[in-house]
């Protein structure tokens, strides 16, 4: 099952006219008063501490399973450059496809430094939503009429999109993994799966929410077969919604699931809700089904720190632990 409607963090800075916006934290880019990944709103009233779920027995399988160590940042490369993740002790690490969210995006040669220290890079951009901060978005927002959906309240200045429609492939989603592919990346990290249940109904041209999972499930399939056909071995690994796992076909289309707040939500709060454990159970499925699993959780209490990592050592997940804003490197969990 999914978390479905789920409220979600407005943590996002409001822009003043003329004053550079820091997303995150220090000199980093003006991201137009949003974080490229969505977090849920934290509850106003305490939670009662989640009883960790026993141990289960499960037999690794499939070679990515060997992945026990991950950075994320999207944001805030210090000095711009990638040498903070590449000396990292790291197995593979999530950046944005450009240093700035924009246009200044990386290249083959500085993935490649990354790469010889023994990591994996993935490509992180959104396949369900479009930030006006975005360089697609003044031309889909001109050239495309009825292909950008509802704004996502919470996160003002993102809209849904469409993301059945040809042209969606055609002008963002295709070019975004011909990118990665030209860039040398390993593979893709695809946010925004989640659009199949936040896309407005009246904007969704008949559809249910069975037939827009469906659709998304397609999409994710047919960026795997793209990007495979060009580069065998290229990782595709969705963020969130892990019950897509249901639909034909899309356990065998992706290599890896990432996963947020499985453990603790934004920040320090423990993940109580039906949600989590929903989640928890589709994870583990796709865990055992031979797929890494990338879990990040959002906590700076050293006590809460330890105790997403042992859940992660328990669960035979790669995790990491870090702040809502991405905008640094944590250290692994030890």
């Amino acid at each position: 099952m999914s978390r479905a409607r789920i409220a979600w963090l407005v943590a996002a800075l409001v822009a003043a006219a003329g004053v550079a916006l820091a997303v995150r934290p220090g000199a980093g880019p003006d991201l137009r008063a949003v974080a490229p990944h969505k977090k849920p709103t934290p509850s106003q009233e305490p939670t009662a501490p989640q009883k960790p779920s026993p141990p289960q027995n499960h037999s690794p399988t499939g070679t990515n399973r060997a992945i026990t160590s991950w950075a994320y940042q999207l944001q805030d490369y210090p000095g711009g450059r990638l040498d903070q993740l590449a000396a990292g002790p790291f197995q593979l690490v999530v950046i944005d496809l450009a240093r700035d969210a924009n246009t200044d995006y990386f290249t083959a040669p500085e993935i490649a430094r990354v790469q010889d220290t023994g990591k994996k890079v993935l490509a992180y951009f959104e396949i369900g939503s479009i930030e006006d901060f975005r360089p697609e978005y003044p031309a889909l927002r001109r050239d495309t009429p009825g292909l950008i959906a509802n704004e996502w309240t919470d996160w003002p200045g993102e809209y849904f999109v469409r993301y059945w429609d040809q042209r969606w492939w055609d002008r963002v989603v295709r070019p975004r993994v011909d990118r990665a592919l030209t860039a040398g990346f390993d593979g893709v990290y695809l946010d925004t799966p989640l659009a199949y249940e936040e896309l407005a109904l009246s904007a969704a041209q008949g559809r249910d929410r069975d037939a827009l999972a469906r659709d998304m499930a397609d999409l994710v399939k047919r960026i795997s077969r793209y990007a495979k056909d060009r580069r065998p071995g290229f990782l595709i690994v969705p963020q969130n919604s892990p019950e897509l796992r249901h639909q034909p076909g899309y356990t065998a289309a992706v290599d890896g699931i990432g996963i947020e707040e499985l453990f603790f939500e934004a920040t320090d709060r423990r993940c109580a809700e039906d949600y989590c454990a929903e989640n928890l159970a589709e994870t583990r499925a796709l865990r055992d089904s031979g797929k890494f699993v990338l879990g990040v959780d959002y906590a700076t209490s050293p006590a809460d720190v330890r105790a997403a990592c042992a859940r992660y050592r328990a669960e035979d997940f790669a995790g990491t632990v870090t702040v809502v804003d991405l905008d640094r490197t944590a250290p692994p969990c030890a």
